[in-house]
């Protein structure tokens, strides 16, 4: 995949808000058919209307990425819709704070199963013909949280982590097939998910400023892009940092946390 978009057919998961929606926005504009993928059917029509509105070419699928069976449907429906499938973004993402007494198995439960099988089933619906036109690009939207596990955020860090490991297997083992794989690491970004966050968020960019920067990486054919580069750097130092340190950093976090209202993830 060269350096422009233009043509590309490209589907977004997690299209509906946020950094997905923004991304979206960016590829059509670059002259991408775009496939947009979430749960809210009724955001995901407005997107597409504007996309539409602009000139450019959108189809709707409605999935929720954790459901194997959904969003094969869904990439169906667009491919059906748009054509095959050059560019795949697998965004669709959530964070809730992992609790100890007692533990909310169900929400770690559902944070791997949407973070790290979301990606699985997502990249699944497209590998097939990738390979066999032996052209592509799969993207995976993780966190720089991936690089650092954080008290009360086990399930989140952890999904992340497992999406960076997945993606770097993945990538080695399609060396030479023409499809190229790319990780997505971003910091803090003004999406719905931190907009309730109360504590401090370092390098805090707008979806938009995120987008830019995710589709530039893409279309380098970047292996891994991690940004903005000094909380990266920072959250490298923290792996060397005491665990009290650590536990001292996020105390105002736990505390809110095990009040039972949800949290977004750190990172």
């Amino acid at each position: 995949m060269g350096s422009s978009l233009a043509g590309q057919v490209a589907v977004v998961t997690g299209a509906s808000s946020g950094i997905g929606r923004a991304v979206a926005k960016i590829l059509a504009a670059e002259g991408c058919p775009v496939g947009l993928i979430a749960r809210r059917e009724d955001a995901l029509r407005e997107l597409a209307a504007e996309i539409t509105a602009s000139g450019g070419r959108a189809a709707v699928g409605v999935a929720d990425v954790a459901d194997r069976g959904q969003i094969e449907s869904a990439v169906a429906a667009i491919r059906n819709a748009l054509g095959p499938i050059d560019l795949m973004i697998a965004n669709a993402g959530i964070g809730k704070p992992t609790q100890l007494d007692p533990v909310n198995i169900t929400d770690v439960e559902q944070t791997i199963r949407v973070n790290l099988l979301g990606v699985v089933y997502t990249f699944a619906t497209v590998m097939p013909e990738m390979l066999a036109r032996k052209a592509g690009r799969l993207v995976a939207v993780s966190s720089l949280a991936g690089y650092r596990g954080l008290p009360g955020e086990s399930a989140y860090c952890s999904s992340k982590a497992a999406v960076n490991v997945y993606l770097d297997g993945l990538r080695i083992h399609l060396r030479g097939t023409g499809v190229g794989v790319t990780t997505i690491c971003p910091g803090f970004v003004k999406t719905p998910m931190t907009a309730t966050n109360t504590f401090h968020m370092p390098g805090l960019m707008e979806a938009d400023d995120a987008a830019k920067r995710i589709v530039r990486a893409v279309k380098r054919g970047k292996k891994v892009f991690n940004f903005p580069w000094r909380l990266h750097l920072m959250t490298k130092l923290s792996r060397w940092l005491p665990d009290r340190t650590i536990a001292w950093i996020m105390s105002d976090y736990n505390e809110q946390a095990a009040t039972g209202v949800p949290k977004p993830p750190t990172l």
